[in-house]
């Protein structure tokens, strides 16, 4: 479960500061799938750095399973986020002189993974996306729809509990934009991973176990079953 309680965060300072976060409470239950809904600066991406402890609020907790991420050391959040949580975002960011293979390795030479057992997680997250025929391409030379495939082999590699995906169908056409949808619902239902999608694309949140409407750094309303 991941819990926000009264989480602020500010940008800038005087007249220049900017309230990202405003006091949010939010719980997300294990296994959910989750829209963070808002236009541009509404503060949605902020929320998903904050819960992730990419960015560091100065007010509030970050309660995941229990354990308060603002309370760790620098390195301890860096570890934990290794460990638990991996990461899909609009523009790939996959190394284009790289093969697939080398790509998706990456999350597992971070984590310390000998190298004896990489092959055999790298192959199955990239069977997992259909790319397994791709092993040894290099990422410049696919398309935008496999491209974000790649990111997600490469997000799901180390089999995360969360997985947090900040509009992952914004760069892509709506018919391979929908093939990445049903990919990532499959994974999360399949793996029961918590998936945290950031997004403005309203069909694509109505597809999620819960809605969460954010604006001007406030949440004002949470929608969904689950929510």
């Amino acid at each position: 479960m991941i819990e926000l309680r009264n989480v602020s965060k500010t940008y800038g300072k005087k007249k220049n500061e900017f309230r990202a976060l405003d006091d949010v409470s939010l719980t997300i239950p294990d296994g959910a799938s989750v829209a963070v809904v808002g236009k541009s600066g509404s503060g949605k991406s902020t929320l998903m750095h904050a819960a992730s402890g990419l960015d560091r609020p100065e007010a509030g907790e970050i309660v995941i399973d229990g354990e308060d991420i603002l309370q760790f050391k620098p390195r301890a959040v860096d570890r934990f986020r290794s460990e638990t949580m991996s990461f899909i975002f609009q523009s790939f960011f996959v190394q284009g002189n790289e093969t697939c293979y080398n790509n998706v390795s990456l999350p597992l030479e971070i984590a310390g993974v000998p190298l004896r057992e990489r092959r055999a997680k790298i192959v199955k997250a990239l069977k997992a996306v259909g790319l397994e025929e791709k092993l040894k391409s290099r990422a410049r030379d696919l398309s935008g729809g496999q491209k974000q495939r790649l990111a997600i082999a490469r997000a799901i590699v180390n089999d995360p509990k969360i997985l947090f995906a900040d509009e992952p169908t914004g760069n892509l056409d709506s018919v391979t934009g929908e093939a990445i949808e049903t990919l990532l619902f499959e994974y999360n239902k399949k793996h029961k991973t918590t998936l945290i999608i950031v997004t403005h694309d309203p069909d694509l949140a109505k597809k999620c176990d819960m809605q969460v409407h954010i604006s001007d750094g406030k949440i004002q309303k949470k929608t969904g079953a689950k929510s």
